[in-house]
């Protein structure tokens, strides 16, 4: 079973960066793909963006391209997700999480449990 805990968020002005950080303890960590989500309250969450398992193919929600990247360090266990060009709608409990990708999709489908997230707030 792959443990997954988010950390990096924070309050950041509209325009601003955050770079959040996904570590992952278990073995498979480097054979699975990987990706992103965000849910705010009352709404259900969805797909940010997901690399594939060797990191040279990744793919991002029409919200947030050109905006966000997501990067992996295999050796490190680790996930991460540049965010930039912040905006208010940003805002949201941001998640990491394995799953299924199939390269042109352009999403992944969740298979583990969820952690407990890491807040992101944009706002002035």
């Amino acid at each position: 079973q792959l443990q997954l805990v988010e950390s990096g968020g924070g309050l950041v002005r509209p325009g601003g960066s955050l770079k959040l950080a996904c570590a992952a303890s278990g073995v498979t960590f480097g054979s699975r793909a990987m990706g992103w989500f965000r849910q705010v309250p009352g709404k259900e969450r969805e797909f940010v963006a997901t690399i594939s398992w060797s990191g040279e193919s990744a793919e991002y929600a029409d919200s947030v391209k050109g905006r966000f990247t997501v990067s992996r360090d295999n050796a490190k266990k680790m996930v991460y997700l540049q965010m930039n060009s912040l905006k208010p709608e940003d805002t949201a409990v941001y998640y990491c999480n394995h799953g299924t990708y199939y390269r042109g999709s352009g999403y992944m489908t969740p298979l583990g449990s969820w952690g407990q997230g890491t807040q992101v707030t944009v706002s002035s």
